[in-house]
């Protein structure tokens, strides 16, 4: 096992569980991981730090990587080709509990708030149908419960997917396809291509039809269920096969099934997600009743437009989970104007000008932070933008954005990066828990 995270510490486990002998290793050592050592070896399982297999001494017999091991390592390319079956921590999962059916979600954005509300829907209709993969618990820590659950419903990055080819699920959702990650995928092709895997090897396949570049490839999915927010005219496909929006009515299949009002989360955005995930709901058998309780009592995803308080008349909002510009552009797009906008951190590959263009429109002041703040500052100066700072730190930002929404009389102070987190936090999620807590305080103490 290769990656000692809390997807690599449930596949240890669940590969003990099948009778192998485990080790564990993880290149990076910490108290806390020295401490994961013992508990682990006290269950038998061994764990190596500072370490990974030496591919001119494989003696095992498997492979099982975390997401964040590249699938082209040398190390991986090596204990392929000396024959040592090599696989995900997915498809490990998979090969556990493919007697259950599965739902699985992909795409560059929108899948942890369609995961989630999917996972709510078929709960509320009394299945137990956890959510796992990206959110959740380690999709491994399913196939180790006492009782197994009625369905599976999996967040999976192209890292997850590329890694586990043999899953097969009962309904395939692609949310959103914008350039990500192409660091590890090199080219936008290659990443198409592994979340396009995912969805052929599903029964069902849903997709975004307001998405510009799932939409071009309409052709390639003539079994496919679209989407679309903008009507029944507006689906590639078949409207009797599709879900759309009507007068103010999520419909699925000819069929109303829920008013979007109900739906508590702000963001055109969200309304997508509604449709994709009361299509996966309707496709899996879930009746009409279920699905308006699990909409109207949905209090959205921590960290994806979390409103956190509101503070002398301005609503703070947390989007760490905005990680590229495209989500950031969304984020920005959902919130009222004039905004006070928080971005930066560790920058990512990808075509910003759509992001910049929300910013001129919606925000009314920038406040940079992380190791991105500088090019940002050029990218804003190049736009001819100047109502900007680099503040560096998330505790000036709050207090900064504090004191200019007074003076600017902003409706909301939105951190949504546009980056990954890893120049200053461990996760986006640790990075959005330090903005709420900053916030927290600067609302339950009044501090001016």
């Amino acid at each position: 096992m290769v990656g000692l995270g809390k997807s690599g510490i449930a596949a240890a486990r669940l590969l003990k569980q099948q009778g192998w002998q485990v080790t564990i290793t993880d290149r990076n050592t910490s108290d806390a991981l020295v401490a994961l050592q013992q508990t682990l070896a006290a269950e038998d399982i061994s764990v190596e730090l500072e370490a990974s297999p030496e591919p001119d001494s494989f003696k095992m017999q498997q492979i099982v990587v975390s997401p964040g091991v590249p699938w082209d390592s040398p190390m991986l390319v090596q204990a392929r080709s000396a024959g040592i079956e090599t696989i995900g921590e997915i498809e490990l999962a998979w090969r556990a509990l493919n007697d259950r059916p599965w739902v699985a979600i992909t795409g560059t954005n929108g899948k942890t708030t369609t995961t989630a509300l999917i996972a709510a829907i078929f709960q509320a209709a009394g299945l137990n149908a956890p959510a796992c993969g990206n959110i959740g618990y380690p999709a491994c820590e399913l196939a180790l419960a006492a009782e197994p659950p009625d369905w599976v419903i999996a967040e999976l990055s192209s890292y997850q997917i590329e890694a586990s080819v043999g899953v097969a699920p009962q309904v395939g959702v692609w949310t959103t396809f914008t350039p990500d990650h192409l660091s590890r995928h090199k080219t936008l092709e290659n990443y198409y291509r592994i979340k396009a895997h995912l969805l052929q090897q599903s029964h069902y396949q849903i997709l975004n039809g307001d998405d510009p570049y799932l939409r071009q490839a309409a052709s390639q999915w003539q079994d496919a269920y679209w989407t679309s927010v903008s009507g029944k005219a507006s689906l590639p496909g078949s409207p009797d096969r599709g879900a759309y929006l009507e007068n103010g009515w999520a419909i699925v299949q000819g069929e109303p099934i829920v008013p979007v009002s109900a739906l508590r989360m702000v963001g055109d955005h969200n309304q997508q997600n509604l449709l994709m995930a009361v299509l996966a709901a309707r496709l899996a058998g879930i009746e009409k009743e279920a699905i308006d309780t699990a909409i109207r009592t949905f209090p959205g995803v921590p960290h994806r437009l979390e409103l956190i308080c509101t503070w002398q008349g301005t609503d703070f909002i947390n989007d760490s989970k905005a990680t590229n510009y495209d989500a950031a552009e969304v984020g920005l797009a959902a919130v009222q104007a004039p905004a006070i906008l928080i971005a930066g951190g560790e920058a990512k590959a990808g075509e910003d000008r759509r992001w910049l263009d929300m910013i001129q429109q919606k925000a009314v002041f920038v406040l940079l932070i992380g190791s991105a703040a500088p090019a940002f500052a050029d990218r804003l100066q190049q736009m001819d933008y100047s109502s900007y700072e680099v503040v560096e730190t998330m505790d000036r930002a709050v207090q900064r954005s504090a004191e200019l929404a007074q003076q600017l009389h902003a409706k909301v102070v939105l951190l949504s990066p546009a980056c990954a987190s890893f120049d200053q936090y461990a996760n986006f999620e640790q990075r959005g828990d330090h903005f709420r807590q900053l916030c927290l305080m600067k609302c339950n103490t009044g501090d001016r």
